[in-house]
């Protein structure tokens, strides 16, 4: 096989890479999650060792330390350790206060996610109803959640306060010297800065990223919809509900459409993202071959027309694509008038043409970005390596396919999956330039979903124009496992990583 494959020509042997990939894809995932059980094993005995702390701290510990189990930071104070043990106390003070006056109220709901939501009543004297609101799902489920982050990062903080307490006991036995406040200071600053530096970032992740990828989660066990809106009406668990309505395992008839619906979609997301990404990289980096080869006059100048098409902001340009390429646009009003066509062609209105047209203004848009990336990058391939692909006979193309493209693909790899992982969120070239249309149809009915819709489109139009918010929030999820088991896949089977002093 190995003979076979070096008589190849290099465009055969793409091809032969690209259908091997996707044939032992089966394989990479069933590995990826082959290796989950060891992940959570390496996680139990990770836990394992929290507990055997603990119990150490409990056992050997002396009367300060034994208390710092209540009081945090009880041993570090005792022990002259101001700053730190300070510290923790404030947070077990703030903590407790947190849970008295706000975070247990939502908690103790979080199970039935409220029971009275209004109580309307009508003033005797005037007549004029008034409305009374008490329990929302919304507030619960989401402060709820934010108040097991907040356990947990206590839980945390009260184990790191029970090692930081033995740790100083066992100096204090080893008369050994202890870190005073100046040098906790001192080490934040120098040894330990990165900790001080990626805190408030750290803080804006877990806030801003995590924790609204929680709160979709939970969303998706719930009969949230337009008929369960808080503050008017409370909405209760539901299950699994939403996901087997998506994935057609109900018996009702929105299961079947939901399920036909996703399929379309998740194959079109997949076929655009392909074609989003390769199209305009292959055709950016013959731009920049081009544009860089030498006896090309005005390069300043190509380049500069091109930089330019990147300085209009993208949803313009897409907006303008779209009036000019509709019904009544003007390419077909010019095309009728010159009599090349009989009736206006269906850019956006049918459903291949729509998803043609779509990629086509898309390599429009993306080609000004791959050729920037890639003119830095041709420009550090050594030129000794096509002056000795040139002087053993080799053409421009078996150049290309031997000396550029590789090292275009061992560089640029990480960037490659990035894009791909983008387009398949890319909502803003859809969104704008079709809006999903034309309408996706099961058995003569009109989907949710329009025939050039992508997931994150999809999800859009599930949470604002129909409120479904519990299986839009079961789309997502889906959305984020492929998302992240596709780039996990992708990057660590790539030779970016694998054979990282390559081309060095």
């Amino acid at each position: 096989m190995d003979l076979e494959y070096l008589k190849m020509s290099p465009l055969e042997k793409f091809w032969f890479n690209f259908k091997g990939f996707f044939k032992r894809l089966p394989s990479y995932l069933a590995a990826f999650f082959k290796a989950i059980p060891k992940k959570l094993y390496s996680l139990w005995l990770a836990f394992a060792g929290i507990f055997i702390n603990i119990g150490r701290a409990a056992k050997d510990g002396d009367w300060k330390t034994r208390t710092s189990f209540v009081v945090m930071g009880f041993g570090l104070i005792t022990r002259k350790q101001y700053l730190r043990g300070i510290l923790y106390l404030f947070f077990e003070v703030l903590f407790i206060l947190y849970m008295v006056f706000f975070g247990w109220k939502y908690l103790a709901k979080m199970g039935s996610l409220g029971e009275v939501a209004c109580v309307e009543t009508e003033d005797p004297l005037t007549g004029v109803t008034k409305y009374t609101y008490y329990d929302n799902s919304l507030l619960i489920l989401l402060y709820s959640i934010l108040t097991i982050f907040i356990m947990a990062a206590f839980v945390y903080m009260w184990y790191q306060n029970i090692k930081g307490n033995l740790l100083s006991q066992q100096y204090t036995e080893a008369h050994l010297r202890l870190p005073t406040t100046k040098d906790d200071v001192k080490s934040y600053a120098d040894e330990n800065y990165h900790k001080s530096l990626l805190s408030i970032p750290m803080l804006g992740l877990v806030v801003f990223t995590i924790l609204p990828i929680f709160f979709m989660v939970f969303i998706a066990f719930t009969n949230y919809d337009k008929a369960h809106q808080p503050p008017a009406q409370l909405f209760q668990w539901s299950g699994v509900e939403n996901f087997v309505t998506v994935l057609g395992g109900g018996i009702s008839a929105d299961s079947k459409v939901f399920a036909f619906t996703f399929g379309e979609v998740l194959l079109w997301t997949i076929v655009w993202a392909f074609f989003a990404t390769f199209t305009n990289y292959i055709l950016g980096m013959i731009v920049a071959i081009l544009i860089n080869k030498k006896g090309v006059k005005f390069k300043k100048f190509w380049r500069t027309v091109l930089v330019i098409t990147i300085a209009v902001p993208q949803f313009v340009s897409l907006m303008f694509m779209s009036q000019l390429l509709a019904d009544q646009g003007l390419i077909n009003n010019l095309l009728l008038r010159w009599g090349w066509i009989d009736k206006a062609i269906p850019f956006l209105t049918d459903g291949t043409l729509a998803r043609v047209t779509i990629i086509v203004v898309n390599i429009w848009i993306g080609i000004p970005y791959s050729m920037l990336i890639c003119t830095g990058i041709l420009m550090n391939i050594p030129e000794d390596l096509y002056e000795s692909a040139r002087m053993d006979g080799a053409g421009p193309v078996r150049a290309y396919m031997k000396i550029t493209l590789p090292y275009m693909l061992h560089v640029t790899t990480p960037y490659l999956i990035t894009q791909f992982i983008g387009n398949l969120n890319n909502f803003n070239v859809i969104f704008l330039l079709t809006g999903g249309n034309p309408p996706l149809e099961y058995n003569g009915s009109v989907t949710t979903a329009g025939q050039s819709d992508l997931l994150i489109t999809w999800l859009y139009k599930l949470t604002v124009n129909e409120c479904k918010y519990g299986l839009a929030s079961v789309i997502g999820i889906f959305t984020f496992v492929i998302v992240a088991v596709l780039s996990l896949i992708l990057y660590n089977r790539s030779k970016s990583v694998k054979n990282e002093e390559d081309f060095m």
